[in-house]
């Protein structure tokens, strides 16, 4: 599914339950969020983005601890949700996602390769549960195409997330 597809659908899912959402990044820098307000009217359901792209930034605009960082490194499900939630509360949004990866060409390690991307997910029904989920990916390719297949990805399980 083309990208302009995905964000289509996600946009009406959010707009039948009346919510809102953000979006926290740092190996996309902003790619989801230019794609989420390439469509015209996305303020009725798109709140607000960070680009966190440095460990201090994170820390910072969405209060991921330094202590969690150190731990498990910025590249990891644990500093994926806490990014996505930490945009959720931030944002006052119904439901953030979050990405946090290495696209290359260099910085990957036997561990983190090149490729290797993190995803949160927070979602606050309206009963008030919250459910936070992540996941771990591995993308081939350069950098672009690496940045593109993980913006796809967190949008459209984002999507399916929602519609369930």
């Amino acid at each position: 599914m083309k990208t302009a597809d995905i964000v289509s659908t996600l946009a009406e899912i959010l707009k039948s339950k009346n919510w809102k959402m953000a979006a926290a990044e740092s190996c996309t820098g902003g790619l989801v969020c230019a794609n989420l307000t390439e469509i015209a009217g996305s303020s009725e359901w798109f709140e607000r983005g960070y680009i966190t792209y440095s460990n201090e930034a994170k820390s910072e605009c969405l209060g991921v601890s330094g202590k969690l960082i150190e731990a498990f490194g910025a590249v990891s499900e644990e500093v994926a949700k806490a990014m996505a939630e930490g945009a959720q509360v931030n944002a006052g949004v119904n439901t953030a996602l979050s990405i946090t990866g290495i696209a290359g060409p260099s910085g990957g390690t036997q561990s983190k390769p090149v490729g290797m991307v993190c995803f949160g997910w927070a979602i606050r029904g309206d009963g008030g549960d919250n459910r936070i989920l992540t996941k771990t990916m591995h993308f081939d390719g350069d950098r672009q195409r690496v940045r593109q297949q993980a913006c796809d990805y967190a949008l459209s399980e984002l999507a399916k997330l929602l519609e369930n």
